[in-house]
């Protein structure tokens, strides 16, 4: 039997307990996708850093690493992010954003600070595209 049917039996296995508050269109976006976390979540979040090149993306895992990735307006500075979807359920809590920072000196990559204030608003991009996209999956 393959993965994908096996993901796909248990989560309708798991989609006809009762108790369950997730909207019926998560379990299906999961199913199709098979992936290990919310499909919502993790589409998002693979928009909001699609700027940087992705070094990997592991949707079981749910991890996503970009690598190192220079604005061309300031090429004297790099950054690298590690976004990690911790849950199946679109909440706060099932997302973390690791970045590090880089800047040139004296030709060579020295390691900067990155303000916790950067790390929220990237968390806060992700949760708000993925709620956005929840909405319209669940209009139509």
């Amino acid at each position: 039997m393959t993965r994908t049917a096996l993901i796909g039996g248990a989560l309708a296995a798991l989609s006809a307990c009762g108790g369950n508050d997730r909207p019926t269109t998560e379990l299906q976006a999961a199913q199709i996708n098979t992936i290990g976390v919310n499909a919502f979540l993790w589409r998002a979040a693979l928009e909001t850093v699609s700027f940087a090149p992705l070094s990997s993306a592991d949707s079981a895992g749910g991890v996503i690493a970009t690598d190192w990735y220079a604005n061309p307006s300031n090429p004297d500075e790099r950054v690298k992010l590690t976004v990690t979807i911790l849950d199946q359920d679109l909440r706060a809590d099932a997302l973390r954003v690791a970045a590090s920072r880089q800047v040139a000196q004296g030709g060579r990559w020295v390691e900067a600070p990155v303000q916790a204030a950067t790390v929220q608003k990237l968390e806060d991009i992700i949760l708000t595209k993925a709620r956005d996209l929840r909405r319209k999956a669940l209009a139509s």
